[in-house]
């Protein structure tokens, strides 16, 4: 719209205000429909931890395939900023809530922002990854992310995996919680992760993720807990001679989007994000799934020796550790507590179909 609209001359400003009034109501509701107009051409800034690979990073594959999808089926570009460039998972959650950030795909730290997320790692909850995959596909997960959007402004688009963590030591096989007894474990400084030590009957210590390898080397801790793809691309058999597959804790990705922003999407491209979400998600569950079953072979041929615990041995694992977390978890989440049995539940009807 030209300016001549609005700037006439004084005698014209002073002469008719109210056709002048008009006519800069006309301009700004003109630029308005123009931006409105080009919302469906808007960059979509996707950002994660991870790698950018394709073959070896669960996010770095999910990142990529959404890029593809998404600008394949609409007049959307997507930028991706894996590998931390835009900051930790807390600077990434807090940039999709401020909007700086369009998506964020992050785990166990939208329990900071969420709180009711956190039940998600109860120890010895998920038996199995299609377990998982039901419970947090299915009714569970769909309320979890409405109840999330409301207390963070964030849309739970699809959910992917971290994947299950397992113990690692350089002192001796665990098959059971006794041969806990007397073990320090590195764990992340997290209270649900020093409770589950703790129940097991070992001594949780809390280290820097960089000083871990020295600590193993050195002998400050005797153990650590990591999902596979993390234990081998670590190198951590050269310092620990035994894995225990015991499946402790099951870690959920988040993919998350500002819900202003896809509100402001046109309906065609929120279904193509849902669409393309959707298919990330589940490519980082399979990229996570191949590098753990390949990640187990090869710690074994590296030298490590795997101890796959029974199913009486797993369930002594759940009875000691479980109810330490659980009762922490009340304490922490208050009203929010109803989560946890609205969750065993879903894991039990899953359960059932396996």
């Amino acid at each position: 719209m030209s300016l001549q609209l609005i700037t006439s001359s004084t005698s014209t400003l002073s002469a008719k205000p109210a056709s002048i009034k008009r006519t800069l109501v006309a301009a700004i509701t003109a630029a308005t429909l123009v931006a409105a107009a080009n919302a469906s051409a808007q960059t979509l800034r996707f950002a994660h931890v991870d790698p950018d690979d394709w073959t070896t990073s669960k996010k770095g594959a999910a990142g990529h395939v959404f890029k593809n999808l998404v600008e394949a089926e609409t007049d959307l570009t997507v930028e991706l900023y894996p590998a931390g460039s835009l900051g930790g998972e807390v600077e990434l959650i807090e940039g999709a809530q401020d909007g700086t950030i369009s998506i964020a795909m992050v785990s166990g730290s939208y329990a900071n922002f969420c709180p009711a997320v956190a039940v998600t790692d109860i120890p010895y909850t998920f038996p199995s990854a299609p377990v998982a995959w039901q419970v947090m596909d299915g009714e569970f997960g769909t309320a979890l992310a409405e109840h999330c959007l409301q207390q963070t402004g964030l849309r739970t688009l699809a959910y992917g995996e971290t994947g299950f963590r397992h113990f690692t030591n350089s002192v001796r096989p665990i098959h059971s919680p006794e041969d806990m007894r007397g073990l320090k474990f590195r764990v992340q400084t997290i209270p649900l992760y020093l409770e589950l030590v703790r129940g097991l009957g070992a001594e949780p210590q809390g280290i820097s993720w960089g000083e871990v390898p020295t600590a193993l080397a050195t002998g400050v801790v005797d153990g650590q807990e990591n999902p596979i793809s993390v234990i081998y691309g670590n190198n951590f058999y050269e310092f620990q001679d035994y894995l225990t597959l015991d499946r402790h804790v099951y870690g959920v990705d988040h993919l998350l989007i500002n819900d202003d922003i896809f509100q402001s999407l046109s309906d065609e491209e929120q279904a193509a994000v849902k669409r393309a979400a959707v298919v990330a998600g589940t490519t980082g569950r399979a990229i996570q799934q191949f590098n753990s079953a390949e990640g187990i072979a090869k710690l074994e041929a590296a030298g490590m020796e795997i101890t796959q615990p029974t199913a009486e041995q797993m369930e002594a694992f759940r009875e000691a550790a479980q109810p330490r977390v659980q009762a922490y978890l009340r304490d922490e989440l208050g009203d929010d507590a109803e989560w946890i049995d609205r969750l065993s539940s879903a894991v039990d009807e899953a359960s059932a179909r396996f």
